[in-house]
């Protein structure tokens, strides 16, 4: 079944948000929190313990079935710290969202298969909104 989610961005604030909307909901959170740690390491990047520790996804159902998901990232400004994340249920179906959202917008990460057993990528729609299209096959992780 096809979902739709609201991702946030913070700067190192990430966990101290979710508790806070955690609290409010009265939810638990949708699996593990992963930390920039566990990602697979970057040739030639070294990790401060604190760029480490910060959040690099974690999730909590609030409303209706609504995911809330979120993530640290370096530099955050208020009107790119908040995407709309689809989650289509066919690759195809995902490839002809991505094409109609990013015509005369901007790709930022063009479509692809992840480390996470995902097809994802990430536009930047003609009027400034940023989305984020995730195909995630029925055996997949994610």
């Amino acid at each position: 079944m096809p979902t739709v989610s609201t991702y946030l961005d913070f700067e190192g604030r990430t966990e101290r948000a979710f508790a806070f909307y955690k609290a409010v909901f009265g939810t638990e959170y949708a699996g593990p929190i992963h930390r920039i740690r566990d990602l697979p390491p970057t040739p030639g990047k070294v990790l401060t313990k604190e760029q480490g520790d910060r959040i690099a996804h974690m999730a909590l159902p609030i409303l209706g079935g609504h995911l809330l998901m979120g993530t640290d990232v370096p530099k955050v400004a208020q009107g790119n710290n908040v995407s709309v994340h689809l989650r289509p249920d066919t690759r195809e179906e995902g490839e002809r969202l991505f094409a109609a959202l990013s015509k005369d917008g901007e790709v930022v990460m063009p479509l692809a298969d992840q480390f996470w057993g995902a097809y994802f990528g990430q536009l930047v729609d003609p009027f400034g909104v940023q989305w984020l299209i995730e195909h995630v096959p029925a055996t997949g992780a994610a």
